[in-house]
């Protein structure tokens, strides 16, 4: 008889009762299938929304609208391509940034006041 065998008991064999049968496949797949639509619902269709949402924002901007970049650079829009849009950061002063770059339109007026 070893030290070992006197710390941790023998597991002792016992008869178990006979597996369940006739689970269907459908209460196998349900919780992956709720967890999946849970996932949809929270996190990939806001962000799809967000995303349209922006694309939209994007679309309708034009020259003189006042913006802020995703870096937190205010401005107004004085020229615009394709790609790239040109903002008035200060008299004299512009910044050429990627159309995607621009976080959000304010007000008008907003930047005078500041």
């Amino acid at each position: 008889m070893d030290l070992l065998d006197l710390l941790i008991p023998s597991a002792h064999a016992q008869s178990a009762a006979p597996a369940a049968t006739g689970t269907s496949m459908l209460s196998t797949l349900a919780l992956p299938i709720i967890f999946i639509a849970v996932m949809y619902f929270l996190m990939i269709r806001p962000q799809m929304k967000r995303q349209k949402d922006h694309r939209a924002m994007l679309d309708k901007l034009q020259r003189g609208d006042e913006v802020i970049t995703s870096g937190g650079i205010a401005g107004t829009v004085t020229e615009m391509g394709d790609n790239f849009v040109s903002v008035e950061v200060a008299n004299g002063v512009q910044l050429r940034v990627q159309r995607g770059a621009i976080a959000n339109v304010l007000p008008k007026g907003t930047l005078k006041s500041a």
